[in-house]
């Protein structure tokens, strides 16, 4: 079906405070949506399996009158940290864009 870019008119992350990311995925229409929305790309579980995290710290919202996925878990380190490589959180999307939209099923 394509990948995740092609699917999306906009894929962001951004800090959520210091300790907190967001990633937002919005499309323009329904029907990009609701593929992106069933391929499990933006679940909890494929969303920690991507961060290295457990889905309990992964937390998920939908906003069908957006058109928009969103996705919020902790940062690996605080914002500013000197450990941080992104104070502002702006790359940490990267690793979603190139996915698969398969509905049902994540790939690589």
């Amino acid at each position: 079906m394509g990948k995740l870019w092609e699917h999306a008119r906009l894929i962001r992350s951004k800090n959520a405070g210091p300790w907190e990311l967001t990633i937002d995925v919005i499309c323009d229409n329904e029907r990009d949506f609701e593929a992106i929305r069933a391929s499990g790309i933006m679940s909890p579980e494929s969303l920690a399996q991507a961060y290295r995290l457990e889905p309990e710290q992964v937390r998920t919202f939908e906003h069908r009158a957006a058109l928009a996925l969103k996705a919020s878990f902790v940062r690996p380190q605080p914002a500013g940290d000197i450990t941080d490589t992104d104070v502002f959180g702006g790359q940490f999307h990267s690793p979603l864009v190139e996915l698969e939209v398969v509905p049902g099923e994540v790939s690589a």
